[in-house]
């Protein structure tokens, strides 16, 4: 049993609670910009002095409203500025919140504010209240239902000019370390989604150690674009560091806009799932394949690769910095402006990286500094350090968390950062742990310096009728790379050999057709019939092989002719794969891809 124990670099102060770090960080630097909010085609800084009278005048409207310390408020919306003002202004009145995915259908919304219990419910817009209305009648705890967009953040704010500055103090300081700061529902890949149940210590100490663990990303100097929902721990953790931190923070959830966001916000730091990664490299790639350039890019991408690695082994010939200097001033340079010109740092998590993306960024001067966490451990257990990065693992534990490997391979964990319980769920709860240890349900290993390594879910590991074990994720996570490529999912539990559903990417798909002398306009369904799109598929296939042995590798696959979609049911609102789901919805495809190898094999073709 490997194990790995990073003390905490600073005391727990158990009378604390994460309206403190608001109030402190205000103490601190009233006057720095904490926030920035759009402004036609700029920004508008909100200073720390300014974001705290906002969120007193809003936790005195809860109070006015009827709101009692202890009470929780559902909040359904984008990521925006209005956000982290209702989550600090609950806290401030002694309450807190409960996100719920904006995309999130009505029988979710009813079991997310009923289990939980909430006495007041926030949404973005009319269809978001829409839903909410739907399922009201199940729901008799809620006595509220709040629109932003109808100004009933203000007019709440309005309402309690009558409650005194002492009772909001009052309020703020009731919660301790050990009381409840909010219940995240899981994304419920396996059955319906359990209540995690994250303590204000879980948050405020989580913070306090990151920010010393990593000072080069997090300080009063930095600044972050948050495009990622806040109704995710990821960035819901992120959104309170930065306030602890100091790091100035706009918003963008509009994806199509989060180009010109980040020219004009200009952060030094970015957060980002993997996909996000995965599309900005491959859009790069097909915009520079469409301007007669593909061949440029290609060469500058394989030459930063390569110097990137060279990096990590000691060493950089000279011929190699002098290719990627030109690389650099060709390819690199232009992508760097992309993003702003200042982004140094950026922080993935939610899925696995790969090598080559995580080698790729650091070439065009971003360093992606790859974590693991989950909903249960306030997001982040373990980070790579900037002074010290492993690409290809997800980093030591941070400070105040350990990391063990299990008899079986299970990654578990334990520390500052693991929740307490599963909301009115002790059979779960207990389930979830092994002798005080978090049993997070990853399979990894720890290197000789602590780094994990996560080589995939312990549930999803399939046994071919050979007995060879594979991890899906080392397959799917190289083809998903590819340009044309969304979603896939291997199969081949209990089978001869391996194969994978792949579905293709509306987005990126039209561009591709075109810098291959294709028709643009085809559906994803047409197009997932020609010959072209398969031997694209196929090369994908052919590299991911390449990192796993022959009995390991994909020998057949089919093209879907729709993606999976959260509507569909195939995916959670992260986006992260149901793999049972799909299973069972294409089980005839895949009887029928399996029975046509088998076909193929008795004619005697190759699989």
């Amino acid at each position: 049993m490997q194990e790995f124990e990073a003390r905490a670099l600073i005391p727990a102060e158990p009378a604390l609670n994460v309206a403190d770090l608001l109030a402190q960080r205000v103490k601190q630097a009233p006057g720095a910009a904490l926030f920035a909010r759009p402004d036609g085609d700029g920004w508008r800084d909100v200073t720390g002095e300014a974001f705290l009278a906002e969120v007193v005048a809003l936790a005195k409207g809860f109070v006015a409203a009827g709101l009692e310390a202890g009470e929780r408020i559902g909040l359904l919306s984008s990521t925006r500025y209005e956000w982290t003002l209702v989550d600090f202004a609950a806290w401030y009145a002694g309450a807190f919140v409960v996100p719920i995915y904006e995309t999130s259908a009505p029988e979710q919304v009813r079991w997310i504010l009923g289990d939980s219990g909430c006495s007041a419910v926030i949404v973005e817009t009319p269809e978001h209240f829409t839903r909410v209305d739907e399922v009201r009648a199940d729901l008799p705890d809620v006595r509220e239902v709040w629109q932003l967009g109808l100004g009933d953040l203000e007019k709440l704010a309005e309402g309690g000019r009558g409650v005194s500055d002492e009772e909001i103090e009052r309020r703020r300081q009731l919660a301790t370390e050990s009381d409840i700061a909010t219940i995240i529902y899981t994304a419920g890949t396996t059955g319906r989604p359990k209540g995690c149940v994250l303590t204000h210590g879980n948050f405020v100490e989580l913070a306090r150690n990151t920010t010393l663990a990593i000072p080069e990303v997090v300080s009063p100097q930095a600044s972050t674009l948050l495009f990622i929902t806040l109704a995710h721990v990821f960035a819901r953790f992120i959104a309170v560091l930065c306030v602890h931190g100091g790091v100035k923070v706009g918003h963008q959830a509009d994806t199509s806009k989060l180009l010109p966001a980040l020219g004009s916000f200009r952060p030094t730091f970015l957060l980002a799932v993997p996909r996000v990664f995965e599309k900005v490299y491959n859009s790069a790639e097909q915009k520079a394949a469409s301007t007669g350039r593909g061949r440029i890019f290609r060469w500058a991408a394989e030459t930063g690769i390569a110097y990137s690695e060279a990096r990590d082994a000691g060493s950089v010939p000279v011929g190699l910095a002098a290719r990627f200097a030109v690389a650099n001033a060709l390819v690199f340079r232009t992508l760097r402006r992309a993003l702003g010109g200042r982004v140094e740092w950026a922080v993935s998590g939610s899925a696995p990286l790969g090598k080559r993306l995580g080698h790729f960024y650091r070439a065009m001067g971003v360093t992606i500094l790859e974590g693991y966490g989950l909903t249960e451990t306030t997001a982040p257990a373990t980070v790579n350090r900037p002074s010290k990065f492993k690409i290809g693992t997800v980093g030591p534990a941070l400070p105040g968390v350990a990391v063990r490997i299990a008899a079986d391979g299970e990654v578990e964990l334990r520390g500052i950062d693991v929740f307490r319980e599963y909301w009115r769920n002790p059979e779960a709860t207990e389930a979830a742990f092994d002798d005080g240890w978090f049993r997070t349900g990853d399979i990894g290993s720890i290197d000789e310096d602590g780094y994990l390594t996560i080589t995939g879910r312990k549930k999803e590991i399939i046994v071919t009728s050979g007995g060879k074990n594979v991890a899906p994720a080392e397959l799917e996570d190289p083809i998903r790379a590819n340009p044309i490529v969304s979603q896939v999912v291997v199969v081949g539990d209990g089978r001869p050999f391996i194969a994978a559903l792949v579905t293709l990417d509306a987005d990126m798909l039209p561009t591709w057709l075109g810098n291959h002398g294709l028709d643009r306009s085809l559906s994803v369904g047409d197009a997932a019939q020609l010959p072209a799109v398969r031997e694209e598929v196929q090369r994908a296939i052919d590299v991911a092989n390449t990192r796993v042995s022959r009995a390991e590798g994909v020998r057949a696959f089919e093209i879907l002719p729709d993606d999976f979609t959260e509507e569909g049911g195939q995916l959670t609102p992260k986006l992260s794969v149901k793999r049972h789901v799909v299973l069972e919805q294409c089980a005839e495809r895949i009887e029928r891809l399996y029975a046509d190898a088998k076909a193929k094999h008795t004619a005697g073709s190759p699989h």
